[in-house]
Formats: C-alpha cells, sequence, structure tokens
C-alpha cells in the first residue's frame, strides 16, 4: 500500500493524507475494485494515526463514491479508480486549498466545536437571506494552547442558500444532528462539489480601544470573512478572533 507524501503535504490534515494514499492505491489497483480495505485499526497502525483520523479519511472516500461501507466493512467500490458510473471523481482538498474554518494548522489543533441553531447579530440577517430573529446553523470553533488556553475562536454563520444546496450542512436538522464535536473542515470542498464557485473576502483589523489587547498584553486580530456563490449570495459568515502573540493564522485559496 502507499504511504503518505509527508514532504509534498506537510501541511496538509492527517487525514488528507491518509485519503490520498489510499486514493493511490485503489487507481493503481493495489486495492482492487470490490476488495475489502484493510480494518480502522489495522490502517491506524499502518499510518500511525489515530482511528478518528482514519474514519475522516475514508469518509472523504466515500463521499467521492471511491468506496463503501456495510456492516461488513468497507470496500473498493466498482470502477474506483474513475469515479463511481464512469463518472470524475471532484477535486479533493489539498494543502493549498482551504479548510474549515481556520487552515489546515487549525485543523490538526487540539479543537472544540458545536453547532447550534442561533438568529444571527440583525446586521447580518439580510445577508444570510435570513427575516429578523430567524435562527441558522450557526459553527462555534475554538482552537486550545497546550495549556488548555483559548487561542483561536471562530463563529461562522449559514445562509439560507448555504443549508438548501449544500447536502452535508442540510442534514444538521434544527434539534437533530448537531453533535457537540462536528466535523466541517470539508465544508469548502462540500460547496466545490455542489457546484457552487465560491469567492472568498476577508477583512483583517485590530479592535478598537483597549479591547485591541488580550489581558496578556499581545495584540489581537479579528478577521471578517464572506463567503458568496458565483450568483452573488453569501452562504457563510465567519469572525476569527486571535491573539497574535500567541497564534498566526495563515489562509491560502486557490480557484
Amino acid at each position: 500500500m502507499a504511504e503518505p507524501d509527508h514532504e509534498a503535504a506537510a501541511d496538509a490534515p492527517l487525514y488528507l493524507r491518509v485519503a490520498a494514499a489510499l486514493r493511490e492505491d485503489l487507481a493503481g489497483r493495489r486495492i482492487s475494485p470490490g476488495s475489502r480495505l484493510p480494518s480502522e485499526r489495522s490502517l491506524s497502525q499502518r499510518y500511525h494515526v489515530n482511528r478518528q483520523t482514519v474514519r475522516s479519511a475514508l469518509q472523504l472516500l466515500r463521499d467521492e463514491r471511491l468506496v463503501v461501507t456495510d456492516r461488513r466493512g468497507t470496500f473498493a467500490a466498482a470502477g474506483a479508480e474513475d469515479g463511481a458510473g464512469g463518472e470524475p471523481v471532484a477535486p479533493v482538498p489539498t494543502a493549498r486549498r482551504p479548510v474549515f474554518p481556520g487552515g489546515p494548522r487549525a485543523a490538526e489543533a487540539l479543537v472544540r466545536a458545536s453547532l447550534l441553531w442561533e438568529p444571527p447579530p440583525a446586521p447580518l440577517a439580510p445577508r444570510l437571506l435570513l427575516a429578523p430573529g430567524e435562527p441558522t446553523l450557526v459553527h462555534r470553533h475554538v482552537v486550545l494552547g497546550p495549556q488548555g488556553a483559548a487561542l483561536q475562536r471562530a463563529v461562522s454563520w449559514f445562509s439560507r442558500a448555504a443549508l438548501a444546496e449544500i447536502p452535508q450542512l442540510s442534514r444538521y436538522r434544527r434539534g437533530r444532528d448537531c453533535r457537540q464535536q462536528p466535523d466541517l473542515r470539508l465544508l469548502y470542498h462540500w460547496m466545490h462539489q455542489a457546484g457552487l464557485r465560491i469567492t472568498h473576502r476577508e477583512s483583517v483589523g485590530v479592535p478598537p480601544g483597549p479591547a485591541a489587547t488580550t489581558a496578556g498584553g499581545a495584540a489581537r486580530l479579528v478577521v471578517h470573512r464572506v463567503v458568496s456563490d458565483q450568483h452573488g449570495r453569501a452562504l457563510e459568515i465567519t469572525d476569527i478572533d486571535f491573539s497574535a502573540r500567541s497564534a498566526a493564522w495563515t489562509y491560502e485559496f486557490s480557484a
């Protein structure tokens, strides 16, 4: 079986490296169509990652229709090297494709995340195509340091259009399926799969007055991001807040 290319994708999340190695095995028929993949335990030992990382990699391959899973295990789909039904597989996230919400390094850090249904701030409701006070899906994401201190906080509000057109988001119905640790790292990949051509517009600034620094004296930076589709509709609005002394915010995007 192929090994992850650690040098070529040093900044890519681990699950993307594992998925890339398995995809190479499927394309080269080292795992033949219809055959069973090794167990999660075997894959985690082979690639020196935890089982959650393996599960995330397998979920990505399922989304690409390269593998299927049932009660017996996970199997290579028929025609996996070309995509199910002979259709080409959509491009997958790499180290140079953005990872929601704060880039690949934040995706691999210790985080706490949640999904809730809440009304957005009143000024954002029209941009999200929502009525005043109407709740929507809200993602809250905190990156923690080694001592447990919050290094980066992000909150994202999703629009009516995003929930209608992105199947992976629409399954989070109000009051159901909102897990305490949701995995939305592939959000921008899901947008691509849904046929949405997205534009990212970001503003980076420093809060005014005393709020410009943290309690420890470090400078605070805030990022306001609006992601829109080819029709100009806002899909997601995110605010990211972090300490410039203790955390770095790196964002790369390739159309």
